[in-house]
């Protein structure tokens, strides 16, 4: 087997468990608030980040060298956190997935201002097709935008600034930094939210609290070593797996399928996502190429995962 037929099958797997993990949420969250659901998450995540923390041999300490770019990203993450989990509660899972599927677009739309990225009109014309596809699954004027449509547009746009700012200063930065600062911050903030949302948690829901957090700390190692196996440019695509995941847990637990637009919709987002994809693996005018840099499931803050793209994860860096 070629290392990027291991890298696809191990990315594959990685989005299976986040979907795992994504129906988890939407199950329990007939019964909790997402900052419950959150605070519980972090809490069992903190052992593996201990772990990781204990096997960090770079030298330094936790002291950010870019405060406030550290800053902006642990807020992007509590966003993102925050917005997922609430939007995965009260929308179906497709539909949810197929307006995060439009992150790499906006990391390639932030990557003018943040990394001097020059667009070209190619992958500009992408990036426009991609929001009319958003706008298709939404469908303004025709079905009621709920807060949850807009909590799954929050965590898009907080996931791709979260991204574009580790493009930005992770080789800089500490990747332990980059992963305890909105894991710390999560668990802050959904504390002293707690005893507004409280409820009690039985025994059987700490073990899926767990499962949770066991979850988003599997799928996120599974993907460094996706990265490190294959090419980003055919690991990265493998996100869009999620959408057969999102309707065939869809029917199994919720009897709940996607319909037309949201179809239609998805695949307009994933064309583009794609299009920029490649576009940035054939050296197609991204000097910086920030989506292939960038791993393609939003950061919640809410468990420990690799903060960067490993070496060897794109084209370029490619030894063997």
């Amino acid at each position: 087997m070629t290392a990027n037929a291991k890298g696809a099958i191990l990315a594959l797997l990685a989005f299976a468990v986040y979907a795992t993990h994504d129906v988890i949420v939407k199950i329990m969250g007939a019964t909790y608030s997402p900052f419950q659901m959150i605070f519980f998450s972090v809490l069992f995540s903190f052992p593996i980040a201990m772990l990781i923390l204990m096997r960090d041999r770079q030298p330094g300490t936790l002291l950010p060298v870019h405060p406030w770019w550290v800053a902006l990203r642990t807020g992007a993450a509590l966003v993102t956190g925050m917005s997922a989990f609430y939007a995965f509660t009260v929308l179906p899972l497709a539909q949810v997935y197929a307006i995060l599927f439009a992150t790499p677009l906006l990391i390639t739309l932030l990557a003018i201002p943040v990394l001097g990225e020059s667009v070209g009109v190619r992958r500009g014309l992408a990036i426009i097709a991609g929001l009319v596809g958003v706008f298709v699954v939404l469908r303004p004027g025709s079905t009621d935008l709920t807060l949850g449509h807009a909590a799954a547009l929050a965590a898009a746009c907080g996931a791709a600034v979260a991204s574009i700012i580790v493009r930005k200063i992770g080789s800089e930065e500490r990747s332990v930094v980059l992963l305890l600062y909105p894991m710390m911050a999560n668990f802050v903030l959904m504390a002293a939210l707690l005893p507004f949302v409280y409820q009690p948690v039985p025994v059987e829901d700490l073990g899926l609290f767990a499962v949770l957090a066991l979850c988003g700390s599997a799928a996120g190692l599974i993907i460094i070593f996706a990265y490190n196996e294959g090419e980003a440019a055919i690991v990265a695509p493998m996100q869009y797996s999620q959408i057969i995941w999102a309707t065939l847990f869809g029917y199994i637990f919720f009897d709940d399928l996607p319909d037309q637009a949201t179809f239609i919709g998805a695949a307009i987002i994933i064309a583009s996502g794609l299009y920029i994809v490649l576009r940035e693996s054939r050296g197609g005018g991204s000097e910086n190429t920030p989506v292939l840099r960038t791993k393609p499931r939003p950061d919640t803050g809410t468990g420990p995962r690799e903060a960067r793209v490993p070496k060897g994860s794109l084209p370029q860096d490619k030894t063997r």
